[in-house]
C-alpha cells in the first residue's frame, strides 16, 4: 500500500524529469527534442492526476508537486525554446529575455488555477500544458509552412508571441469544456469541431498541427462566448 500511494507523484516527477531534459537539450541546440519531451510530460501529467483518482491517494503535496513540475515543463521549458530560437537570430540582442515573460505568467497561471474555484467545469485562461505544446510545435509547422518559417526568423515576431501567448494564459477567458455530458451534436457543436479540427491538423501536419489545434480552440471558444452573451443578454 505505501508502494501504491507513491505512483501518481512519481509521475509528476517523471513529468518534472522530462522537462529539465527538454531544457538541457534545448540549450545544446537541439529544440525540436524540446516539443518531444513537452509531449512526453503531458503524458505523465494526465495520468499523474488519472492515478491518483483511481488509487484514491489524492493529497496536497501532490497537487503542490503537481503544479511545480508543471511550470518548470509547460513554463520554463518553451520560455526557452523560443529564447534559444531567438538567440541564434541574434545573440547580440536582449530582445530574447522577453521570453521569459512565459515562465513568469505560467507561474501566475499555475498559483491562480490552484485557488481558482471557477475552474472545475472550464478552464479560464490558456492553460500552460496547450501554451507549451503551440510555441514548441512551431518549429516542426515549419518544416511544412514556408510562410510560418518565416515568421520564425523574426525576432520581432518572436517577442510579440511570447508577449501574447503569456497574457492567454492569464485571460479571463472562459475556454471549451472538453467533457461530453451528451453526445449530441446541438450541445457539442464546438466540441466536434475542435476534434475534428485536431484529426484534420495532425493528419495533414503531424507535430506541426498542434499549433493549429490550440489556435482553433482558443478561437472557437471565444465564438462561443460571445454567441453565449448574446443570447443570455
Amino acid at each position: 500500500m505505501n508502494i501504491i500511494r507513491h505512483i501518481p507523484n512519481t509521475l509528476t516527477c517523471l513529468n518534472l524529469i522530462s522537462g529539465m531534459a527538454g531544457i538541457y537539450f534545448v540549450l545544446e541546440g537541439h529544440i525540436y527534442y524540446g516539443a518531444y519531451f513537452i509531449l512526453l510530460a503531458a503524458f505523465f501529467d494526465f495520468f499523474d492526476g488519472f492515478a491518483a483518482r483511481m488509487l484514491k491517494v489524492s493529497s496536497d503535496i501532490g497537487k503542490e508537486l503537481d503544479s511545480l513540475a508543471d511550470l518548470v515543463t509547460f513554463g520554463v521549458l518553451p520560455a526557452f525554446i523560443i529564447f534559444k530560437m531567438m538567440m541564434d537570430i541574434n545573440n547580440e540582442s536582449y530582445l530574447p529575455f522577453i521570453t521569459f515573460l512565459i515562465g513568469v505568467f505560467s507561474a501566475i497561471r499555475l498559483a491562480k488555477f490552484n485557488v481558482d474555484t471557477r475552474q472545475t467545469e472550464r478552464f479560464i485562461g490558456l492553460p500552460t500544458p496547450a501554451n507549451a505544446l503551440l510555441l514548441s510545435a512551431l518549429p516542426f509547422t515549419a518544416l511544412h509552412v514556408e510562410w510560418v518559417a518565416d515568421l520564425l526568423i523574426n525576432n520581432y515576431f518572436l517577442a510579440g508571441l511570447s508577449v501574447v501567448m503569456s497574457l492567454l494564459l492569464v485571460a479571463e477567458i472562459p475556454l471549451i469544456a472538453l467533457k461530453f455530458k451528451n453526445f449530441g451534436v446541438k450541445d457539442n457543436i464546438y466540441r466536434y469541431l475542435v476534434l475534428l479540427i485536431s484529426i484534420v491538423s495532425v493528419l495533414w501536419l503531424g507535430l506541426g498541427g498542434i499549433p493549429l489545434v490550440i489556435i482553433s480552440y482558443v478561437g472557437l471558444s471565444l465564438i462561443e462566448n460571445a454567441i453565449l452573451k448574446n443570447t443570455q443578454g
